[in-house]
């Protein structure tokens, strides 16, 4: 039996993410640029550009903040045009990795409206902040004491060689995907050259060594998938897949298709950036090799992680990680609302499965079966036991065991102070 996406629910979700970032302060013209002490530079205008436009994609509904952010957008800006400070000898890998998410934005609001701003302004990051880089990403500190540093928003950790590095570690690598668009936009072979040079690099890091961020990891994959529509040659689409196998069967997604914030730390935290792009990546290789594989993973991510991920505000949020050597059988939530990031990149998300909603369908069997790990399923549907009051939101029960299970409950529908005190627990071993 199929299990299809339901597209009420995807409409409900979109609507709620689109009033969470139409009507907070924090997304509104007097507070949407970061302020200056912010260490990730480029990283929340990026966002909050990209989600402004993707909700325009999906609706044709204008964010009134969006063409304001560019109104004022000059102002904002160092001498070379871009955010923070000028990069001279020390190169700062968050404010490579923020700038990233700034190029997305102005790149879609080029592809959408024609705008000539956007388009001198990536052209301006690009040059004055990105190709000065070139010929330094082989020296990339890769020799680290290892540490379980590093919160949900990753810090600045200090200076290595020329590299100012961050706790998010490999983060710089993250620009493969907004130069990636530049190149779709502008055909820059320079900007080829960099990429080459920035994907050779970062497909030789053992990332689960350096224990990398996920994130930065699937959105650098993405970017390759990029180069490879614009390009065809094989070995953008051969290190997409490589990635793509490592994050899979590597240690990178949990029992439940949420991710690991970072390779080998399984006591720390999902991230819907990462659960995103994870679908993002997933599909693209879907479309390019016909492997059914990678729908299937696509549609298990949406039917399973995004039933916790997004919250009844709109926003999206972390979650405890169940998977192998974590201290958790359950999932709970970690930290409500990532608004910061999450919250933003969740808009981007919900267009894409909006665009591809008829490949998000899973296989079911109609009954509840004990698999691997202790997890309960009715096909590509986990069930989990569920307690503290969120199980008032369930679809469904089945007895099964002696147990009282039910698919993972959709955290949306959930209000706050509900979700905050519930459980729903996964492993029965």
């Amino acid at each position: 039996m199929k299990k299809m996406l339901d597209p009420q629910e995807l409409q409900e979700r979109i609507q709620l993410n689109f009033h969470r970032l139409a009507d907070s302060a924090y997304y509104q013209i007097d507070e949407v640029f970061a302020a200056g002490e912010y260490d990730w530079q480029g990283d929340k205008e990026g966002r909050a550009l990209l989600a402004f436009v993707s909700h325009y994609k999906i609706s044709g509904q204008k964010i009134p903040c969006m063409e304001q952010m560019l109104e004022v957008m000059p102002k904002k800006l160092n001498a070379k045009q871009y955010i923070g400070g000028v990069q001279e000898e020390i190169v700062a890998e968050q404010q490579l990795s923020g700038h990233s998410w700034f190029l997305r934005g102005l790149c879609e609001h080029y592809e959408q409206f024609g705008d000539d701003y956007s388009l001198e302004l990536l052209k301006a990051v690009t040059e004055n902040l990105f190709l000065p880089t070139k010929g330094i990403y082989a020296s990339y500190p890769i020799d680290r004491t290892e540490k379980d540093e590093g919160g949900v928003g990753g810090t600045e950790i200090g200076v290595v060689g020329r590299w100012m590095l961050s706790s998010d570690v490999g983060c710089a690598f993250m620009a493969i995907d907004g130069l990636s668009h530049v190149y779709q936009v502008t055909k820059d072979e320079r900007v080829k050259e960099l990429l080459d040079e920035m994907i050779q690099v970062y497909l030789a890091i053992d990332k689960k060594a350096l224990r990398v961020q996920t994130h930065c990891t699937l959105t650098a994959a993405r970017g390759m998938m990029r180069m490879y529509a614009n390009t065809k040659e094989e070995a953008y689409l051969e290190g997409a897949k490589s990635i793509y196998d490592l994050y899979v069967y590597g240690g990178g997604m949990t029992y439940t298709y949420h991710n690991l914030n970072w390779w080998r730390r399984p006591d720390t935290w999902s991230e819907p950036c990462a659960i995103v792009d994870s679908v993002m990546l997933a599909v693209e290789l879907y479309k390019v090799t016909g492997d059914e594989e990678y729908r299937k993973l696509a549609a298990r991510v949406w039917h399973n992680a995004f039933s916790t991920l997004q919250r009844a505000n709109g926003g999206a949020g972390t979650e405890t990680l169940v998977c192998e050597d974590s201290p958790w059988d359950y999932l709970q939530t970690d930290m409500y609302e990532a608004y910061f990031c999450c919250t933003m990149r969740l808009a981007e998300g919900l267009w894409y499965i909006n665009k591809h909603q008829e490949l998000f369908w899973c296989e079911t069997e109609g009954i509840v079966t004990k698999k691997a790990h202790g997890i309960y399923t009715d096909g590509d549907i986990i069930y989990a036991e569920v307690t503290g009051g969120a199980e008032e939101y369930a679809d469904g029960f089945a007895e099964v065991d002696g147990h009282k299970l039910c698919p993972i409950v959709k955290y949306y529908k959930v209000p706050k102070e509900i979700m905050e005190n519930s459980r729903q627990k996964i492993c029965f071993v």
